[in-house]
Formats: structure tokens, C-alpha cells, sequence
């Protein structure tokens, strides 16, 4: 029996209907917000669900890829700088047997840290603009945050190091100097796994943009709990500085009274790592301060401008910490004359170093 010519009318009526009134299928649509790149959202609920025939799908990309703002390409250019100087630095540790001492492995760790975060922000400008990956970006955002914290980690790490090697300078150099370093760099990089996997299992704002942060896909609550992180190590690191400040002092007096006992040579080096130690600390509160600020009192409403203004010197610190840790150091710079002269580092003669010297 064939359908007579009122019932095909009326099927074509109510299709047409259906049509006209059903919200567009939307593959995908693209949200900036305060610090982040981009967001995809499905249809969200009380869409009408209507059947496509496969042969009218669209054969084009799902998502439109957006395409990079001068901030973006600022961030992706100082991550490859980043990747570029921690990646010589990783290379002359490990391969150089005499960079094996302790504030050696130290100097690794955050040279490690920056080299994750100068990649992570890389590949997190290729997730966004040149894949358009949110899952890729989402893991690459997890990895940032555990490389800064890292980062951040190990540069306590290092100032802990230094003040033991002045307070406990007699026992310094023994086997259980090395052990406290693997437990140091154990808990800085568990620590830094910690909050870094947070937002990728669970603990982000992906499905209420409500409670997001100036950096999506980060909640509020966890740049906060970052943020408090950062002002407790700086004000560790603050408190070991004037510790380190004043047992200087008092070896300067001891030097006064017993020159004749006493070689100055030690304690000029100690000084000249005190210096480098108060250059890092400046450089370390002016790099990070503004961003932490910022993300206490921002919200996902703030201009982005804000978020791009305030991060890119935080990206910096990890910039510079090559040059203030390793590349003024002397050993580091007769490995680096051997690599451009095409030289063996074994026969550079490496004299004892203090972790003031570094």
C-alpha cells in the first residue's frame, strides 16, 4: 500500500517544522576566557536531538582552530628559548662525571623543571592552535603546573643546600649530605606530581565556568592553594637568607680575629654566594609575585591581557636560571668552551667547589 498524497504533505510539513525550530547541530564552539586559550563545548541540554543522515554530515574539521594572538606566539617563543638553555644545561650535568656532587643534582632538578615548562608551553601552543586538542591541552596544563612547582621546589632545594653548607660546613662533604639531597629532590618532585595531576583527574573548572581561575582549566580554589604554596617556599627561602646572612657575618668576624688561622679565600667565595643567592631571591619574587597576585584575585571575568602580562615573567625566571646557576659558574663555562672548541671535557681540570660557588 503506497501513502496517499495528504499523509506525504503532512510528513513534509512536520519535517519542515522540525527543521525550522531545532536549535543547529554545532559540532563544537570556541570560547576564549580570562587566561586561557580555548574551550569547546558541545550542545548543551534541551537540544533537540535530530538524526543526520551520514551522507549530509559535513567533511570538513569538526573544530575551527583559532589562530594565535601576538601573546601566544610571545609565550610559545620564550618556551623554546626555556627548552633551548635547560636542555644544555641537562646535557653538561649528565654528561660531565664531575658535576656529580650534590648542588650539582640540585642545579639538574630545576634545570630539568625549566626544561618541562619551556616544552610544556610549547606543545601547549601547538594543542591549541595547530591540533586543536582540549584532552592534550588539558595533560600539557597539568604539565606546566608540575614544572613550575618543580622549579620552584628545587630553587628552596638549593637555598636549603647552601645554608647547611655553611651551618654544618665541617660535616658537609659525608654520605649523609647525599642522602638528604635524594629526599629533598624526592619530595620536591612528588610534591610537584601532586598538584600538577590535580586538575588533570578531576580538580578542574571543565564543566562549571563558574568556578574557573585566570588560567583554564584551572579552578580558583587551585590557584589558590598554588598560590600559598609559592608564599610559604618564598618565605622559607626568605627566612634561610637572613640565616645565611648572619652566619656570614660572623665568619667575617672570626676571619678579622684569626687571619692568620683562617684562609679568606673560602669565605670571599661564600660571599660571592651570598650575592647570587640575594640576585636569585630578586629576581625569583619580581618573576612570581605578580603572577600568584594575581591569581588571588582574579577571576575567569579578567581580562586576559592581565593573565598573558603577569605570566610571561613568571616564564622568565625559568629563563634566567640557567645564567644565574650554571652558565657563570667556571667549570660549567670550561665544558662549554670544550663543546664549541670540539674538545674532550675529561682532561678539563675541575677544581673543589663549595655550594656557594654555584
Amino acid at each position: 500500500m503506497f501513502p496517499s498524497p495528504i499523509t506525504l504533505v503532512g510528513v513534509s510539513l512536520l519535517r519542515e517544522h522540525l527543521e525550522s525550530h531545532a536549535p543547529p547541530f554545532t559540532y563544537g564552539t570556541m570560547m576564549w576566557g580570562a587566561g586561557r586559550s580555548m574551550a569547546w563545548f558541545s550542545a548543551g541540554s534541551g537540544s533537540v536531538n535530530v538524526s543526520i543522515d551520514p551522507a549530509e554530515e559535513p567533511t570538513g574539521p569538526a573544530t575551527l582552530l583559532p589562530s594565535p594572538r601576538a601573546w601566544d606566539v610571545v609565550l610559545c617563543i620564550s618556551g623554546t628559548l626555556v627548552s633551548c638553555e635547560n636542555a644544555l644545561v641537562v646535557a653538561i650535568i649528565v654528561g660531565t662525571p664531575a658535576f656529580r656532587a650534590p648542588m650539582f643534582l640540585l642545579v639538574g632538578s630545576l634545570a630539568v623543571a625549566d626544561l618541562l615548562a619551556g616544552l610544556g608551553l610549547v606543545l601547549h601552543f601547538a594543542a591549541d592552535f595547530c591540533i586543536g586538542s582540549p584532552e592534550m591541552s588539558l595533560v600539557l596544563v597539568g604539565v606546566l603546573a608540575t614544572a613550575f612547582t618543580a622549579s620552584i621546589g628545587s630553587l628552596l632545594a638549593i637555598t636549603v643546600d647552601r645554608y647547611l653548607s655553611l651551618y654544618n660546613a665541617l660535616t658537609y662533604y659525608s654520605e649523609t649530605t647525599v642522602t638528604r639531597t635524594y629526599v629533598m629532590l624526592a619530595l620536591v618532585w612528588v610534591g610537584a606530581l601532586g598538584l600538577g595531576l590535580v586538575p588533570v583527574l578531576a580538580w578542574n573548572c571543565r564543566d562549571g565556568l563558574t568556578t574557573c581561575g585566570v588560567v583554564y582549566p584551572l579552578s580558583k580554589n587551585h590557584l589558590v592553594v598554588l598560590a600559598i604554596v609559592f608564599f610559604m617556599v618564598f618565605g622559607i627561602m626568605l627566612q634561610l637568607y637572613a640565616q645565611i646572612c648572619r652566619i656570614v657575618c660572623r665568619h667575617a668576624q672570626q676571619i678579622a680575629l684569626q687571619r692568620h688561622l683562617l684562609p679568606a679565600s673560602h669565605y670571599v667565595a661564600t660571599r660571592k654566594g651570598i650575592a647570587t643567592l640575594a640576585v636569585v631571591l630578586g629576581a625569583f619574587a619580581a618573576c612570581w609575585l605578580p603572577f600568584t597576585v594575581y591569581c588571588l584575585l582574579g577571576d575567569a571575568n579578567s581580562p586576559p591581557l592581565y593573565t598573558y602580562l603577569t605570566l610571561l615573567p613568571a616564564t622568565y625566571n625559568s629563563m634566567i636560571n640557567p645564567v644565574i646557576y650554571a652558565f657563570r659558574n667556571q667549570d660549567v663555562q670550561k665544558v662549554l668552551w670544550a663543546i664549541c672548541c670540539c674538545c674532550s671535557t675529561s682532561k678539563i681540570p675541575f677544581r673543589s667547589r663549595s655550594p656557594s660557588d654555584v
